[in-house]
């Protein structure tokens, strides 16, 4: 049946590709755009067979039973912990298992960091336990903590303005949420500063749209020259209320009990399977996503979702027995959290190799209602692009938007590379953002369903056309 639909929506497709003209001339593409659009309009029944299968066949709610079975049997996977290395083994044989090809594993070396026991306790004025996470890569407190009166601030500003009141302090911050990339600097950025100017840790307000007393994590950094202090985030009603009390003059005290600790790095890897190129195999779309998460909630949506909508793009275009010109890889990617640091890694073997990649692709802001594709890279790439995206007019999501962008493909798209994103209805990924919270009642299987069919018609279509994405204009 399988490749009955293939050849009943692919046929008059791959004969329309196959005439053998010559469209290169010293690397240059000699077609007009017009001759483009006719080839990318020439997909549209391989689009419509997809989305079906998909959003309304077989293979509806495929991705999310196989997510929840992943985050149910694993729970989170932080880099560095067995259960990462759990996942990655479990994922290596269920690639295997899909049939998919050259399924490996690409051993790196990634970070091991554990928060320990943790607790924080408001003393004065009235005894409150307060909710805390650790920060990625913060360093612990001594075993009896620290207790030490606060010092609320709103803003680096106001630190710098208050840095006399600092010294021995623990610096909470109070910032509003403005979005997310603006206001994350805090939490990354939060212990430094505080260090600078003499405190003896710093607490910062979760980096969250909404907030139901959740505290939410993230990496943090040290910078060399200024002395390593303790650092966890708060919850938005703790750092509201204790910005309320210092307002009104009344001393704050905290002891705060910290069991973090950085260990050696350890090995890991990222877990690659492909469909080989029946023309170009040299030549790749890369589709990705990242299976490590922080150790709260069950890293279902951050990057669960992402992860394995990639897988399943390649399992549609499979099950439809399709096979494009030019290789899709899967790359699920270990340590994303802590910076790519798996990525990085495959970058440096891989780059070598760099002119042969014609998209990179990765899913990290969740796999909520896709609304379009983010793109980063020439004009006539985004032409491209944008022609590609109008195959999924069924679905109504055809935008193309600027700032394609991932951690893990960013080293990519800075050498030029093209690269896309998934773009959803990020509302609520916030909500739910490296918290207890992100687990699979977040996901929905429709929502995933129709992520799933965009991204693999996307890829798809990148792979098989005559000619890799252009560059330049």
């Amino acid at each position: 049946m399988k490749f009955l639909i293939f050849a009943f929506f692919g046929g008059a497709h791959l004969l329309s590709l196959c005439s053998g003209k010559a469209i290169y001339k010293n690397g240059i593409s000699k077609r007009t755009f017009q001759e483009i659009k006719e080839e990318i309009a020439s997909y549209g029944d391989v689009a419509k067979a997809i989305v079906n299968l998909a959003v309304y066949g077989k293979a509806q709610n495929r991705s999310y039973e196989r997510l929840a079975l992943l985050v149910d049997t694993v729970g989170p996977r932080l880099s560095g912990s067995k259960n990462l290395e759990k996942a990655i083994q479990i994922m290596y044989q269920n690639l295997q298992q899909d049939g998919l090809e050259n399924v490996h594993l690409e051993p790196v070396r990634i970070p091991h960091w554990e928060r320990g026991e943790e607790s924080a306790v408001m003393l004065e004025p009235r005894i409150h336990k307060i909710a805390i996470l650790g920060l990625g890569s913060s360093i612990g407190t001594p075993p009896e903590g620290i207790t030490a009166e606060v010092l609320v601030v709103t803003s680096f500003d106001e630190l710098q303005r208050r840095a006399s009141e600092a010294r021995g302090k623990i610096v909470v911050y109070n910032q509003p949420y403005i979005n997310y990339s603006r206001t994350v600097q805090y939490r990354t950025q939060g212990a430094v500063e505080a260090a600078k100017v003499g405190a003896l840790a710093s607490l910062i307000r979760s980096v969250a749209s909404l907030s139901i007393y959740s505290p939410h994590t993230g990496i943090q950094e040290y910078q060399d020259g200024v002395p390593e202090i303790p650092t966890a985030c708060i919850t938005v009603e703790d750092a509201e209320m204790m910005s309320r009390m210092a307002s009104r003059g009344i001393k704050i005290v905290i002891q705060l009990k910290m069991g973090a600790k950085t260990y050696p790095d350890t090995d890991s890897f990222n877990t690659v399977a492909e469909i080989t190129g029946s023309k170009y195999p040299e030549q790749v779309v890369l589709v990705s996503g990242h299976l490590d998460s922080w150790d709260v909630g069950q890293g279902a949506m951050d990057d669960g979702g992402g992860a394995f909508i990639s897988w399943e793009a390649l399992s549609l275009i499979k099950d439809l027995g399709l096979r494009p010109k030019r290789t899709l890889r899967l790359v699920l990617w270990t340590a994303e959290e802590q910076g790519g640091v798996g990525a990085f890694q495959y970058y440096q073997l891989h780059k070598v190799n760099i002119s042969n990649y014609s998209l990179v692709m990765e899913s990290d802001t969740g796999t909520f209602l896709p609304t379009g594709l983010q793109f980063t890279g020439s004009e006539k790439a985004r032409a491209i692009m944008e022609e590609v995206m109008s195959l999924l007019q069924p679905l109504n999501i055809t935008q193309v938007l600027s700032h394609g962008e991932g951690t893990d493909i960013n080293f990519w798209i800075q050498a030029g590379v093209p690269g896309a994103s998934l773009l959803d209805d990020l509302y609520k990924y916030f909500f739910f953002h490296h918290s207890h919270g992100d687990t699979m009642t977040v996901m929905d299987p429709k929502q995933m369903n129709v992520a799933a069919a965009v991204w693999a018609v996307v890829s798809y279509v990148v792979a098989d056309m005559e000619e890799m994405l252009p560059r330049s204009d």
